[in-house]
């Protein structure tokens, strides 16, 4: 059965597998069944953003969810812009853009309000004053009833948590990213942030892919670890394995999931009825490889 969490500071309460949008793949009917079954099953956090697939991800969200709208919780996001041979996009937190931007994925999703508004990226060049105006403003105005980041940089994160009233942040971990362990995951808890994890499987090397180099661990390292997983997963699929380790950190309150087929639906919703992590096996998995951390974008 599914598990819910509260997010953050927020009141929303969602569920601890999200659907990720981004993986779905075009033709309305098929996405709007795997949409409605992912519902029917406990999911209730539905995450997209403008970015995917020049906007129609949104509108297949929209579409598919418009007649059950206030049971779930749309999360979007803003910041990255199509440039016009839309090969290549460039960022932009910008007032102007964001409260534009809103206005448009509203219209997409087909609602008058946003969840969680989310801004895509962030850099410490970016106008923060007035990319926290636009947030700011937008919640004002009742057109997002939270907002967020999503991010990896432990320097933008930071930034967010001391100067705006953060509900959440997303950002990358698994079993093969352990970089939020160092400092991001418990920076976000004691803030009362919420985490939304993505990335859980590592682009399926936590489930059936071969092994190969990933971030800075050798293929070597990869195998070990799979192995680890494979090992482990007697009882359960090496997926609900995966995203049982990410979703033990206390400060994690979901994983969204890339999803494409029902059969991959059914194993996450599966998650929590699958047979619970133990410590033992916890350990096992934690220390297997050694924990990676963040070379680039650290507090000075």
């Amino acid at each position: 059965m599914m598990e819910y969490k509260q997010l953050g500071n927020s009141t929303l309460r969602i569920s601890r597998i999200g659907f990720g949008g981004m993986s779905l793949v075009k033709g309305h009917k098929a996405n709007e069944m795997l949409l409605r079954k992912a519902f029917d099953h406990g999911i209730n956090y539905f995450d997209t953003a403008d970015l995917y697939h020049h906007g129609e991800n949104e509108e297949e969200l929209g579409r598919a969810l418009k007649t059950i709208r206030k049971e779930v919780h749309l999360a979007t996001k803003v910041g990255n812009v199509w440039k016009k041979d839309r090969g290549e996009w460039e960022w932009n937190a910008s007032k102007k853009y964001i409260l534009k931007a809103a206005d448009l994925s509203l219209k997409r999703l087909q609602t008058d309000y946003i969840d969680l508004y989310q801004l895509h990226g962030g850099t410490l060049d970016d106008p923060f004053d007035e990319t926290l105006e636009a947030f700011e403003l937008l919640k004002q105005q009742g057109k997002i009833r939270y907002y967020g980041i999503s991010s990896i940089r432990p320097n933008v994160i930071r930034r967010w948590l001391d100067h705006s009233k953060l509900t959440s942040n997303m950002m990358q971990y698994s079993l093969l990213d352990r970089r939020p362990e160092e400092e991001c995951l418990d920076w976000l808890k004691q803030r009362s942030v919420g985490v939304v994890v993505r990335g859980g499987l590592a682009k399926g090397l936590l489930v059936n892919k071969p092994s190969r180099a990933y971030l800075n661990y050798s293929p070597e390292e990869v195998k070990r670890l799979q192995e680890m997983v494979n090992e482990v997963s007697k009882e359960r699929s090496m997926a609900q394995t995966a995203l049982l380790f990410t979703l033990a950190h206390g400060g994690v309150t979901s994983a969204v999931v890339g999803i494409r087929t029902e059969e991959q639906l059914i194993d996450a919703v599966g998650t929590f009825d699958s047979k619970p992590l133990t410590f033992e096996e916890y350990e096992m998995l934690k220390w297997i490889i050694k924990p990676n951390k963040y070379e680039q974008h650290r507090l000075l």
